[in-house]
């Protein structure tokens, strides 16, 4: 909704008003003025960014924070980058605390970054398994020995699969809105008709209109106009339709994680790793969740579902980091977080 501002009787404001019997002022004039928008442009100063090649393609890993704290690793959602999906979170004062107690390491799916070159016709795009194990060449790259995850959509898929075969890597996972199951028919539908309409037509309204289901669930302008408004710009103006072509097409031929809570199932494999499994109440994906949440060792894992949000880092950042803080706490970094400000103070 516009901002509406009143306007005083000088030459900045240009306001007029009588005043009434009672002392109040009449309002003769007033001017509509725009409200200022999220923006999601890049703050460059905060990112130390590295192009890590890999056997797949190369990848760009934006590092905010002291590489010799422990690692946070954090993936990205369809359409989104390190920038659009996490910087506003990161950038968000609640989390300082764990700032100051961890590098974070954002890797962008290759040719997913801003300002990405278009890659080749017929590149060989990584699988979903492939996507995983380029984590391991960049861990190796960076000399990092294990990480704390944090995942959204695509992405917690993706750490998924490298905790489930690397569980010596990963500490614990933050997974938001993440998928376990192989595609379905309807999903499998409306991703051909966005494959086929990137490489033809470009980014147009098609897939625009699945991407904010996908990240804002259904009647996102009545719940979060300014957000609304800067992801549908963003997609129509910045996102580049080969390379997020290449992305889907990856993210609807995965397998399904093959993972199971039951012990006596021996023909499953299981996430051993602590789980703190999120979703939105608006969101698309919150059944999937819950399908997730069936799957994970209920001693080592919790579910939660953040009210009145879809897009839950970004509409409701202090419930999150606070989740996020208590959950790595759990872990055993609240003294590591007491060490690290004893030795700054020191």
């Amino acid at each position: 909704m516009d901002n509406l501002a009143y306007l005083e009787e000088d030459a900045d404001r240009k306001m007029s008003s009588n005043s009434l019997p009672n002392g109040c002022p009449e309002i003769i004039s007033l001017e509509v003025m725009k409200p200022r928008g999220k923006s999601l442009e890049k703050k460059k100063y905060k990112y130390d960014e590295v192009y890590v090649g890999t056997q797949w393609a190369e990848v760009l890993v934006a590092i905010q924070g002291d590489r010799r704290k422990p690692a946070l690793m954090t993936y990205h959602d369809l359409g989104l980058n390190h920038i659009t999906n996490f910087q506003a979170f990161f950038n968000y004062a609640g989390m300082e605390d764990i700032l100051s107690v961890f590098c974070v390491y954002h890797v962008n799916a290759p040719g997913q970054e801003e300002g990405c070159q278009t890659l080749p016709e017929g590149f060989a795009y990584p699988t979903m398994d492939e996507l995983a194990e380029q984590l391991v060449e960049v861990l190796t790259h960076f000399q990092i020995p294990s990480i704390v995850g944090l995942g959204v959509g695509v992405g917690g898929n993706v750490l998924a699969r490298l905790a489930i075969n690397y569980p010596s890597k990963v500490e614990a996972l933050i997974l938001i809105n993440t998928v376990s199951t192989r595609v379905g028919w309807i999903e499998w539908g409306y991703q051909k008709v966005n494959l086929k309409n990137l490489r033809s037509k470009g980014v147009g309204q098609n897939v625009v209109d699945y991407l904010m289901w996908h990240h804002l669930g259904r009647d996102y302008y009545e719940r979060a106009f300014d957000l609304a408004h800067a992801y549908s710009e963003y997609f129509q103006q910045k996102l580049n339709p080969i390379n997020f072509a290449y992305f889907i097409e990856s993210y609807i031929q995965r397998s399904d994680l093959g993972i199971s809570r039951d012990e006596n199932d021996h023909h499953s494999k299981k996430l051993n790793v602590p789980v703190l499994n999120m979703t939105g109440w608006h969101s698309p994906h919150k059944e999937e969740t819950v399908t997730l949440n069936a799957r994970l060792n209920p001693a080592t894992s919790s579910w939660m579902k953040i009210q009145d949000c879809c897009m839950i880092l970004e509409e409701q950042p202090g419930k999150i980091a606070e989740a996020i803080r208590l959950f790595l706490q759990g872990q055993g970094y609240a003294m590591k977080l007491a060490k690290w400000k004893h030795v700054k103070s020191s």
